[in-house]
Parts: C-alpha cells; structure tokens; sequence
C-alpha cells in the first residue's frame, strides 16, 4: 500500500497526495530496503527488498538520489558475495540499471541535480566495481550477462574516460567483451553496442578489438543479418567498423591484407529486382557503408606521413574489386535511391578517382544505363549537375569533376576537346535527347537561358572551371569556341568569354530586382549564379595572357567590371571576385597597346575605385571565406542509442547534407583551394602595382623637334642646351618616380598588417626613397673604390718591405767589407813591426817596406774603390726606388718617416775620410 501511494505521488509530480513529503519518504523507504538487503535473514525476503529496491529506484529521481551513496557500497557486496543466488545478482545488477538511467522530468527544471549521473560516476569511481562487473560476464545465467551489459553501456554514457581507462587495466578485459558477440543474439547486440562507444576515441582499446578478431567477426555477423537488407544490428557492426578504421592507417591496413574489401563492397551490390526496395533501415546502413569506403578512400588522418601511399594502396584495392561499378549503380543509375545514399556514393566516386591515373581512366571509359541507351558515365555525372532540383546532389556530382580535373591534364584536355560551335537554334533550349557529346551538352548549359533563368548556365560554369583550371592548353583550347550568332559592332562570331559576361550582367540586375524572390526549381537562394561566373573567370584569366586579351577586347567588360565593384547593389563575393578579375587583367596583361596595357587597367582601377578602396576588397573576402565558410567537421552518421533503434527518414536524407547552413552551393565551389588561390593572387596583384607605379609609363621618350641644332648655333651651345634638357627630364623623372613610389606606400600602409610592417621598414617618403637610392649607389661605388685603394696598400706594403730587405742586405755586405778592409790593416801593421825589428837586427836584406807598403795600399785602394762604387751605385738605385715609394705612400696617407725608423742605425758605417786618416796614423 505504501508503495502504491507513492508511486501515485511520484506520478502526478508531488502536486498530489503526500507530494511534500515525498522526498523525505523515498529516502526513508530506500533506506528500510537497504537495510533489509543488508541485514535480512531470510534469502527470499532480501530477494523480495532487492526487487522492490529496484521498482522504487526506477520511478522517483528523489530515490535515485537518496539510494547513491547508501545503496551502492550494499548491491555491490551483493555482486560480490552472493554469486550462488543467481536471483538476488539479477535484481541488484538490475537496480543498478535504474539507478544511473535517467528519469524524464519536468520542462524548465534546468539547474536540478541529476541523480543518475551522480550515482555513474561514484559507481565508475569505486574500487574493484569494473572488475566485478567485468567477472560477472563469464556467469552462466543469461540474464546476469544481459544485465551487465547494459550497465557497463549505461555507465560509458556516463563517465567514458574512466570507464575506459578501467577496462584498460583489467587482463582480458577487452577480450571477456569480444567474447561476448560469440554468445546468444541479444548479449551480443548488447555487446556489439558497448564495444562500439568503447571505440569511438580508445586508439588503445581498437587495438586490442582488431587484434582479438574483430573484422572477422563483424563482417560474419552483418552476413548474418542480411547484409544491407538487415536490421539495426547491421548498423551497429559498420558502427563499430568505422570507429577501427577512422583515422587509422593500420587498421585500415591490417583490414586489407586480412579479410579485403570484398565483404565491404558485397554490402553495396544492388540487385536490379530489389533495387527499387529502399526501407529505413536499408538506408541507413547503405550511408554507414559508403562512409566506411570514403574513410579507407582518404587513407587516414591529415598530416601523416604514409596518408597519400595508404589512400593509392586503398584506391588500387577498391579499384581491383570493380567497386566502381556499384558506386555508379548508387549514385547514377539509381535515380529512385534516396537522395543522402546518391550523394554519398557521387563523393566516394571523387575520391575514388583523385590523383589516380588508372582510376580516372576508368571512369573516363565507363557506361552507364541499359545496353542499348547507355552513355559515358562522366555524360550522366553532368546531366545531373544540370538537371538536379537538390543541391546537395549538384554539390556532391560537381565534386566528381573536380576530383577527375585535379592535376589531370590529359582528363582535361579531353574534355576541352570536345567543346566545340554550338548551333544558335539551341540557345534558348537545354535539347539533350542522349546523343550528345560532353562539351557540345556543356556549351548548350552555358549559353541557354531559358525564361532568364541562368541557373543552369552558372552550373555549367562550375564544371567548366574545373576543366580549364591550371592547365594553358584548355584555356586557349576553350578560347578558340566561337558562338555562330556575331557581335553587331564587331561582325565577328562572339567569343564564349564575352557570352559570359553579358550572362554576369544579366545576373547581376536579375539579382536586384528579384532579391528577395526564392528559386522555383528547388534550389532556394540563386545569389551563387554571380560567384560561379565570376570564379570561372577569376579561373580562365590566371596565367593566360590571351584570355586577358580577348577578355578586353572589348572595351565595356573593363567598365562593366568597374562599375560591378562601385556597385552598392552586389555582395561582398561579387564584389571581391570582380576584384580579382580586374586584379588579373593588370597582373596577366602582356599587352603594349595603348588603352589596354596593364599601366591603362591600374590607371582605370585608381581612378574609378581607388587602390585603396580596391584592395579594400581583397580583405573583405578574405573575412568572408573565413567566416562564412570554415573548416567543415566531418559529418558522423546517425548513431542508435540503447532505447531506439531506429531513425526519421528525413533525418537520414539530411544527414551531413545540413552542414552547410547558408549555401552549400557557394560553399562547395569557392572551397579553401580557391581562397588559398585568391590569397596568393592579392599579394601578387599588390606587388605589380608597386611595380607599375614605380616607372613611367613610356619608356621609350620622343625627342621633340626642337632640340635639333639651329642653324648658326655652335657646337658649344648646343651640347649646353642638351645637357640643360637632359638634365630637366632627369629631374621630372625623379619628381615622377617619387610622387608613384609615395602613392604605392601609402597604398601598403592602409592594406594589411603585413603590408604596413613592409612598408614600415622602408622610407617615409617616395623622395626620400628615391634620394636614398642614389646615396645608396654612390656608397656602393665609393666602397669599391675603397676596395681598389685597400689592394693598391697592401701591393706597395709588400714592395716596401722587400725593398727595406734588400738595403738590410746590402748594408751587411758594406759592414763585411769593412771588417775585411780592417783586418787588412792590421795585417799590414803587423807587417811593418816585424819589418822593423828585422831592420834593427843587423845585416840581413832589408826589402823597400815603403814600396811593398805603397803598393798594397795602392791595390787595396783600388780593390775598395771598384767595391765602394758599385755599392754606391746600388745604393743610388735603391734611394731612387725608396724616394718614388714615400712619395705613393704619404699619397695613400702613410708616415714614412715611421715606416724608415731605425733602419740603418745599428750598423752604421764610418765616412772614407775617416778610414783613410786612421790608416796613415797606424802607418806613421
């Protein structure tokens, strides 16, 4: 009785019987029945408090509240102790479902406390409790595991990390888990479940699931179940199989070389007798397939090395297994598919087909439809591009052309090739009966505007840019195609640029009348016809001085444009995606005629917008793409959670096709290859305006007639006046290129903050700069000179020291000389004191010592003489060479008296005079 009255106050919210005093009742309630758990004798009666425990728990959050911290250290002393009562296991496994399974409450009730969490979160907290649980799996009662499974699931909702990280630490935790899919149809759904929250972030936990078998298992049960035609549980398993495989090259890896791709693609064959049998579910596991296909088709994360070699193994592996053949199935042939399924099957054929050659070969070569109406497949992949009323499927078919077309020059000019006249008859009509070739089809889009609709044309536009982008040869190809009806003013076939442009204009006052007027054909907002067409030229123009030619031969697109940008009618992408056309027209401009060269278009921009203004427009696009196009997250299928098991149709056709809120269509054409593109076009278009306003715009001057020599005027004169004129245009040029220099600063200054850094670190002023070039020149020249001078130095540092060497060797010789002529002396004295003391010795023969004296004087003299003048005259050369040195060096700023110092001092030399009257002294 008192549970029932309880219940009925739980029941009506506590605005009824005993609803003030239901909290407090609950909390003594569940406290009696724990204790009863706890403390009770008899088995049966603590079976009976186990399961009314769990009643109570199930209906009143109050309860849940009340049993947390009591309640949880009880049941699981109950899981612990009391294995044999398989009875009271069951209903303490089951209370503990409800005590962390959320109870619905009222609306508004935004800041009340959540029991369940609570009670997860002191469960996953609490030592030993994942263990336990995790050891209850290898009981033997059905129930028991049934039950232990849903709350170790409930509990992952609740606190995944810690959960995680507990399963982690346990031996075998994971593999007692992949035991479980092995087991009776309900455990293992349940378990198939657990396993796939359990893998969704665990880089850890899809190891060791891959490495227990799980690709085997997993594709042994979707066989199981019926492949696509199957139920939730199929849904579950490519769930789990994508959570292996996303981001992990490995484990895409490991899955190849183990059990192929075969099993993936047999999930995506259609048989033409069930082909039109799409249910719910047989949609919802078609879309997790294919993106099981699109995350082995990108190869792994962004940034890791081995993504490109991973992504080509995958493609080639897809390839090998006709693959192809079912995408096209998916995405083209079966129109009656659901529009998601189409989509997604178009995106897995680009990446299928991107930057590989043999896949895009195939796909060239591939046919479409029955036997005897089929046609190429890329025909069919553009006449839904043309055709289709959904944009996410025009988004996803544009995306196939752009793979094919990416770095794919051959594909390209394939396509270009096939372009060709048009006839006029077919301008106001789309007329494809199937028998048309992929550029006459293409060129019908882009000149047919029915009932001034250019939707179509704007399409076409898009897939033309794919085909012309980087590659020369296409654009000058496409140039060529002339439209049969000629231009009025010119005579001549109209070029398909100038077709486009008219088509732009068109578009553009179409748009302002009807601005606030949605498409009829599905589409919604037509304000992406003018970005298209813009893009397509921004495309055509870039790096082809031809297209820019032809694109100003006539004189109303340049103005048309000008006035495009001045408008205050277009939006910011129009705006800044005419800005790039004009910025093109001046950087790719190779024209000298006057009028049209790229001095004429910056001229034309200066005047009609202001650079200022102009590049204004750059920034204003590039704040666009940032903020109305970011990085888009990569859309997650539809998940179940464990109380439904099945999803909206709609939420399944829209499901990642959403994303992009504003206009997929805009976001999918001006994507960020397009923005990096236009990036690095600003700079570039910033950098030729400097250049161009930094030299004149003529180069070459025409001399006037009057600086011709008049007659009867001297030469003198007239070199005079020459030099005055010259002298005049030298000046003006200098005037000329400091105004320009000044004007192209200031545009730097007011463009950016990379601009303005730039610009801060050159002169303040155009003069300035000008007037530190030239001091910049003259310094470099004086350096130079400075250079010669420094070598001119060192030679005759080196010159001098030699002739310093020499005169040092030369005065040695002189002080040998006049040691010898001492010694000599001394010989002769001696020779005179002995010839003395044999004169005093009596009568022995006394030769003539004067004459023997007189003549070795006399030899000796001469013997010095002949020495001495040959020294002077060697000394004469040296003082000649020494004055010219001083004379090189006091010009070159050096003292020589320093450099002379000291030479000579230390063996100086006594004069003749001296000598000579010693000797006659030692005579005498």
């Amino acid at each position: 009785m008192e549970s029932q009255r309880r219940r009925i106050s739980s029941g009506l919210g506590g605005l009824l019987f005993w609803g003030d005093n239901s909290a407090s009742s609950d909390d003594s309630h569940v406290e009696q029945l724990l204790d009863r758990v706890n403390n009770g004798v008899l088995a049966e009666d603590r079976r009976s408090a186990v399961t009314e425990l769990q009643q109570v728990v199930a209906e009143s959050s109050s309860a849940q509240l009340a049993f947390g911290a009591m309640g949880l250290p009880v049941l699981l002393s109950v899981l612990k102790e009391e294995r044999d009562d398989t009875e009271i296991i069951r209903g303490a496994l089951e209370t503990l479902v409800s005590a962390i399974t959320p109870i619905e409450t009222v609306l508004g009730q935004k800041n009340e406390v959540r029991p369940a969490s609570m009670n997860a979160d002191l469960l996953s907290r609490e030592s030993e409790s994942i263990s336990l649980l995790l050891s209850l799996l290898s009981e033997d009662d059905f129930y028991v595991r049934y039950y232990t499974l849903q709350l170790l699931t409930a509990l992952l909702t609740h606190s995944s990390n810690r959960l995680q990280e507990a399963i982690l630490s346990i031996p075998h935790g994971i593999i007692r888990l992949m035991d479980m899919l092995m087991d009776r149809e309900v455990i293992r759904n349940e378990a198939l479940l657990l396993l796939t929250y359990l893998t969704r972030e665990a880089e850890e936990i899809q190891k060791i699931v891959v490495f227990e078998g799980a690709f085997e298992k997993i594709f042994s049960i979707i066989k199981e179940e019926g492949g696509s035609d199957g139920g939730v549980v199929v849904q579950d398993c490519i769930d789990l199989l994508n959570n292996l495989i996303r981001n992990n090259a490995s484990n895409q890896m490991l899955l190849k070389e183990t059990i192929g791709f075969e099993p993936l693609i047999s999930i995506l064959k259609l048989h033409r007798g069930s082909a039109y049998n799409f249910t719910q579910q047989k949609t919802i596991n078609l879309l997790h397939a294919l993106e099981t296909v699109d995350l082995l088709l990108i190869g792994g994360p962004e940034g890791e090395p081995t993504k490109d070699a991973n992504r080509l193994s995958n493609q080639t592996s897809f390839a090998q297994k006709k693959i192809l053949d079912y995408l096209l199935m998916l995405g083209v042939e079966s129109q009656w598919a659901p529009v998601a399924v189409r989509c997604r099957a178009l995106t897995c054929i680009g990446n299928l087909v991107i930057r590989n050659p043999q896949n895009r070969d195939a796909l060239a070569s591939k046919l479409v439809g029955e036997e005897h109406h089929s046609e190429p497949a890329l025909n069919a992949i553009l006449r839904i591009i043309l055709r289709t009323s959904v944009s996410q499927e025009f988004v996803a078919a544009n995306y196939v052309f752009k793979c094919f077309c990416e770095k794919n020059t051959d594909g390209q000019a394939i396509l270009a090739s096939t372009m060709t006249e048009t006839n006029s008859g077919t301008h106001g009509n789309l007329q494809d009966d199937g028998s048309l070739s992929f550029g006459s089809m293409l060129l019908q889009a882009l000149v047919t505007t029915k009932g001034g609709n250019l939707e179509l044309c704007s399409r076409a536009c898009s897939v033309l840019s794919h085909i012309l982008r980087d590659n020369l040869h296409c654009k000058e190809r496409v140039l060529q195609v002339k439209l049969d009806e000629p231009v009025p003013s010119l005579g001549l076939p109209e070029p398909l640029l100038h077709r486009l442009v008219k088509y732009l204009a068109f578009a553009v006052s179409l748009n302002g009348r009807d601005k606030n007027q949605s498409s009829t054909n599905g589409l919604g907002d037509s304000s992406y016809i003018q970005p298209i067409i813009l893009q397509l030229f921004v495309t055509w123009l870039a790096d082809c001085s031809n297209a820019v030619s032809c694109f100003l031969d006539s004189p109303t697109n340049l103005t048309y444009l000008l006035e495009l940008v001045t408008s205050p009618h277009v939006g910011v992408f129009v705006r800044g995606l005419a800005s790039l056309v004009l910025a093109e027209c001046a950087l790719y401009n190779s024209s000298s005629e006057n009028g049209r060269d790229a001095f004429a278009v910056v001229d034309a921009i200066s005047q009609k917008i202001g650079l200022i203004s102009f590049f204004a427009h750059f920034d204003e696009l590039q704040k666009a793409f940032d903020s109305h196009f970011p990085t888009l997250v990569p859309n997650k299928p539809p998940i179940r959670s464990s109380s439904a098991s099945m999803l909206d149709i709609e939420e399944v056709e829209n499901d990642g096709l959403d994303q992009m809120q504003d206009n997929p269509i805009l976001v999918a054409v001006l994507d960020p290859l397009f923005s990096n593109f236009a990036k690095k076009l600003e700079s570039e278009i910033r950098e030729k305006v400097v250049d161009i306003y930094s030299h004149t715009k003529n180069k070459a001057v025409a001399v006037p007639s009057d600086l011709e020599q008049r007659d009867g005027e001297i030469d003198r004169n007239y070199i005079k006046r020459l030099k005055s004129f010259v002298e005049k245009q030298c000046q003006d040029m200098q005037d000329l290129l400091a105004r320009n220099a000044t004007l192209a600063e200031e545009l730097l200054r007011t463009s950016g903050g990379e601009a303005l850094e730039a610009a801060a670190m050159k002169p303040s002023s155009g003069r300035d700069k000008v007037h530190s070039e030239a001091l910049r020149q003259e310094l470099q020249e004086a350096t130079r000179q400075q250079e010669i001078l420094k070598a001119q130095k060192v030679k005759i540092e080196e010159e001098a020291s030699y002739y310093q060497n020499a005169a040092g060797k030369l005065e040695s010789d002189l002080k040998s000389l006049s040691d010898a002529y001492n010694s000599l002396e001394q010989d002769n004295f001696r020779l005179e004191t002995e010839a003395k003391s044999l004169r005093k010795g009596g009568n022995v023969f006394h030769p003539d010592v004067e004459t023997i004296r007189a003549e070795a004087r006399d030899e000796a003299q001469k013997e010095a003489e002949a020495e001495l003048n040959d020294l002077l005259v060697c000394l004469g050369q040296e003082q000649s060479k020494v004055e010219k040195l001083s004379v090189r060096l006091v010009e070159l700023g050096e003292d020589v008296d320093r450099l002379l110092e000291g030479i000579g001092d230390e063996a100086g030399l006594p004069d003749d005079d001296d000598e000579e009257d010693e000797s006659e002294s030692t005579v005498n």
